[in-house]
C-alpha cells in the first residue's frame, strides 16, 4: 500500500456559508490520510504513540485549483517521501469524480518526545516509513513570507482547539486566521495556503499575534516569547 487512496463526499459540516470546502477542513483530511497510512505501513500508535513519540506537521502547503463543495464525491490520494534525517516528507492530491486535480499538497511531518517535548530522530524512535513514488507531480512545501509589523491582537488558545498531542491543532490555525481576516476576502476564491510551525502552543497560552492583509494575500504570525507560526494565504483577485 505504497499510495493510500480514500474517497469522500463532501458533507454539510465540512463546508462554508460559500459551500466549499472549509480550509481547515482541507487540512484536516490530508492530516488524517497522513496518520492512516502511516498506521498502513507499520509506523503507527503501537511504535510512536503508545511509546511516547508523537507525529507533528512542521510545514504545509496547499496550491488549490478548486476547492470541493457540498455534497460533491471526490479522492484522496497521499503518499511518503524519502526520509531525510529526522524529516518524513508527505504528498497529497485531491481529485473530482473526474480525476481532475482540485488541491496539490505537501507537509513535513516530524517525530516529538511527549515527555521532553523535542524532536526524535526516527532510528532513536525505531520508525521506518518506505518513500513511493507518486504517479503525481508534486513540491517541497515553502513557508510564507513574514508579514509587516501590524496592529497587535491578543489571543489565549482555548482547550477546544488542543488535539491528542495536547497542544492547538494544525488545522486551527487556519481557523484562526479566517476569523481575524475581513468578509470580503473570506468569501474570495483560496488559491494557495502555507503554514510553517516552528513552535508549539498549549492550552491557556496567551499569543501575540500580528497579521497583514493586501493585494489578495493573509498573513498571520503568532508568537509568545518566540514565534510559533507563520501563515499565509492567497486568493484569487
Amino acid at each position: 500500500m505504497s499510495i493510500y487512496e480514500k474517497e469522500y463526499q463532501i458533507l454539510s459540516c465540512d463546508v462554508d456559508p460559500q459551500r466549499r470546502l472549509r480550509l481547515s477542513r482541507l487540512f484536516t483530511m490530508l492530516q488524517e490520510a497522513a496518520i492512516a497510512h502511516t498506521e498502513a505501513l507499520g509506523a503507527g500508535r503501537a511504535k510512536t504513540l503508545d511509546k511516547g513519540y508523537l507525529w507533528v506537521v512542521t510545514l504545509q502547503q496547499a496550491k488549490i485549483a478548486r476547492l470541493p463543495v457540498y455534497d460533491e464525491r471526490i479522492r484522496l490520494l497521499s503518499a511518503p517521501g524519502d526520509t531525510m534525517h529526522s524529516i518524513f516528507p508527505r504528498y497529497y492530491r485531491i481529485e473530482d469524480a473526474a480525476g481532475n486535480e482540485l488541491v496539490n499538497a505537501s507537509a513535513l511531518w516530524t517525530l516529538m518526545d511527549m515527555n521532553t517535548r523535542v524532536m526524535v530522530f526516527p532510528h532513536t524512535a525505531g520508525v521506518c516509513v518506505p518513500g513511493a513514488k507518486p504517479g503525481w507531480k508534486t513540491f517541497f512545501p515553502t513557508p510564507p513570507k513574514l508579514p509587516a509589523e501590524d496592529a497587535e491582537t491578543e489571543f489565549t488558545v482555548p482547550y477546544s482547539y488542543t488535539d491528542i498531542n495536547g497542544h492547538m491543532n494544525n488545522t486551527k490555525y487556519i481557523d484562526l486566521a479566517e476569523d481575524l481576516m475581513s468578509p470580503a476576502l473570506r468569501e474570495a476564491r483560496a488559491v494557495e495556503v502555507s503554514v510553517e510551525y516552528t513552535g508549539e502552543a498549549r492550552c491557556g497560552d496567551r499569543l501575540i499575534l500580528s497579521r497583514n492583509e493586501e493585494n489578495g494575500r493573509f498573513l498571520l504570525t503568532g508568537k509568545t516569547e518566540k514565534r510559533l507560526f507563520r501563515l499565509g494565504i492567497v486568493y484569487e483577485q
